[in-house]
C-alpha cells in the first residue's frame, strides 16, 4: 500500500523506510545537554550533527497520557480528549483513570496506518498506556502492541505477538526500574531487525528520572543504554525521531523534604469542607514514581462556592505560578472544556501540588528527593531526528516554536 494518510488536518505520506518515534518519559532536555557535554551519547551527537535538533513545546498539563496521545494523533487535547492521567467525570461526579480508549476522541496515526495495511508496532513500558496506543491496530497484517510490564503474558489475539521474553532475550523487568524502558527499546530493535516494519512507536517510563537528576551515575548509565539502542535502530535502516512527553524538576526543599502545596487542605481551611473538589491529573497506580504529587491541579467548585474567589485565593498561595478559569485554561492550553475544572492551578518549577497531607504517603518516595512534572517548567521537550530535514521543513522549523505532537509529521514527511 502506498496511499497517503490524513488525520487531524495533516496528510502523511507512506513511509519510504521504517520510521521509529521514541518518547522518553520524563526526558527533560537537560539530560541530553549534560550527557552530550560529558561525551557519553555518541549516537545522539551523530543525530544532532547529521539530522535535526530542537526544543519543542509539549502539551499542558505536562503529563504522560496527554502528551503521548497528542504525539500519536498529531493534535492537542482539545481534539483527542485525553487531558490527564486521571479526571473527574462531570456527569457522574466520579473520578476515573483516563487510560481506556473509550475516552479517546480521535483516531490515532498508528491505527490509521495499520488499517491501511502498514505494519505498525507500538510498545510501551507501563501497561496503563498500551490500550490507548493500540486502539484499532490490525494484528492480522503483522501489527504489534504490548507493554514491557506485561511482556510475559502476550498473546497473538491481544498483542499480535507471543514469546516476547524469548525474542528479546531479557527477563521480565521490574516495573520500578530503568530496565522497564530499556526492554521497550531492545524489543523494538529486535522487531525492526526482523524487517517489514513501516511505523514504530516506543514509549518509555520515567521512574529513573523521578529519582535522579542529570549527570548522576544512574542517569548516565541509563542514557548510555538508550543511546546504544538509538544507534542500532538507525543502523537497522530506520528514520529515528526522539522526543519526550514532559520534562522533570526537583520539587524538594534544601533538607530534602518535598516542597508541596496541599491544595485541598488550603481550600478547606478557607472555604470549608466539601465546598471544593481537587483533582490531580498526575494520579496513576505508580505512586513510587511521584507520590501523586505534580504541578497541575483542577478545582471543581461545589455548594455554590464562587469560582472567582477560589481563583484569587489559590493564586495567592506560595508556590503557585499561575491560575486559570476553565475558559482561559482551555484557550491557553487547547484543552477540552468538558473535562476541565472550574479553576486550574499550576505550580512553579520548585513546588508540587497535593490534595491533603493525609492523602499522600510520602514514604512511597523511599527517601529520594521529590522530582516531578505537570507545570509550565516541564513542558519543554527535545525533538531530535537522525536525518536532516528537507528545505521546506527546515524553513518551517525556523519560523517558530515546534510542538512535540508534530514529530510524526517531521519524521515521515520532513526528511
Amino acid at each position: 500500500m502506498t496511499q497517503a494518510i490524513e488525520l487531524n488536518g495533516v496528510t502523511y505520506r507512506w513511509p519510504k523506510r521504517p520510521v521509529v518515534v521514541v518518547c522518553i518519559d520524563g526526558g527533560d532536555p537537560a539530560y541530553f545537554e549534560r550527557g552530550l557535554s560529558d561525551g557519553i551519547l555518541p549516537n545522539i551527537r551523530r543525530f544532532q550533527e547529521h539530522g535535526f535538533n530542537a526544543v519543542a513545546n509539549g502539551v499542558m498539563p505536562s503529563y504522560t497520557n496527554p502528551n503521548n496521545m497528542s504525539i500519536v494523533t498529531g493534535s492537542p487535547q482539545s481534539v483527542h480528549g485525553i487531558s490527564g492521567n486521571y479526571f473527574l467525570d462531570p456527569d457522574t461526579g466520579e473520578e476515573h483513570m483516563m487510560n481506556d480508549p473509550v475516552f479517546l476522541r480521535s483516531e490515532t496515526l498508528l491505527e490509521k496506518f495499520s488499517e491501511a495495511g502498514a505494519r505498525v508496532v507500538a510498545i510501551t513500558a507501563k501497561d496503563k498506556l498500551r490500550r490507548l496506543l493500540g486502539r484499532g491496530l490490525n494484528f492480522e497484517n503483522g501489527s504489534i502492541n504490548f507493554s514491557s510490564e506485561k511482556s510475559d503474558t502476550c498473546t497473538m489475539e491481544e498483542n499480535g505477538i507471543e514469546n516476547v521474553l524469548d525474542m528479546v532475550g531479557l527477563p521480565l523487568p521490574d516495573v520500578y526500574s530503568a530496565d522497564l524502558s530499556v526492554f521497550v527499546l531492545e524489543a523494538g530493535v529486535k522487531i525492526l531487525e526482523r524487517g517489514g516494519v513501516d511505523l514504530m512507536y516506543l514509549s518509555l517510563t520515567d521512574y529513573i528520572q523521578h529519582k535522579y537528576g542529570p549527570g548522576t551515575p544512574e542517569i548516565n548509565d541509563f542514557y548510555m543504554r538508550l543511546d546504544s539502542a538509538f544507534g542500532r535502530l538507525a543502523d537497522a535502516g530506520a528514520v529515528v525521531a526522539v522526543t519526550a512527553d514532559h520534562g522533570m524538576s526537583d520539587k524538594s526543599l534544601p533538607d530534602g523534604s518535598p516542597n508541596v502545596v496541599y491544595l485541598k487542605d488550603e481550600l478547606n481551611a478557607r472555604f470549608g469542607d466539601g465546598t471544593t473538589h481537587v483533582v490531580l491529573p498526575i494520579t496513576d497506580p505508580y505512586v513510587r514514581h511521584h507520590g501523586a504529587l505534580g504541578g497541575f491541579a483542577r478545582v471543581y467548585c461545589t455548594d455554590g462556592t464562587a469560582s472567582n474567589e477560589v481563583l484569587d485565593f489559590v493564586g495567592d498561595l506560595q508556590g503557585i505560578e499561575a491560575v486559570y478559569t476553565r475558559e482561559s485554561a482551555c484557550r491557553e492550553f487547547e484543552l477540552p472544556p468538558d473535562r476541565e475544572g472550574d479553576v486550574v492551578a499550576v505550580s512553579d518549577a520548585n513546588t508540587a501540588i497535593g490534595r491533603s497531607e493525609a492523602e499522600h504517603d510520602l514514604s512511597e518516595l523511599q527517601g529520594y528527593r521529590l522530582r516531578s512534572h505537570g507545570g509550565l517548567a516541564e513542558r519543554y521537550v527535545p525533538i531530535i531526528l537522525s536525518e536532516p530535514l528537507t528545505d521546506e521543513y527546515a524553513e518551517r522549523a525556523s519560523q517558530g516554536t515546534l510542538n512535540s505532537y508534530e514529530i510524526f509529521d517531521y519524521a515521515i514527511n520532513g526528511v
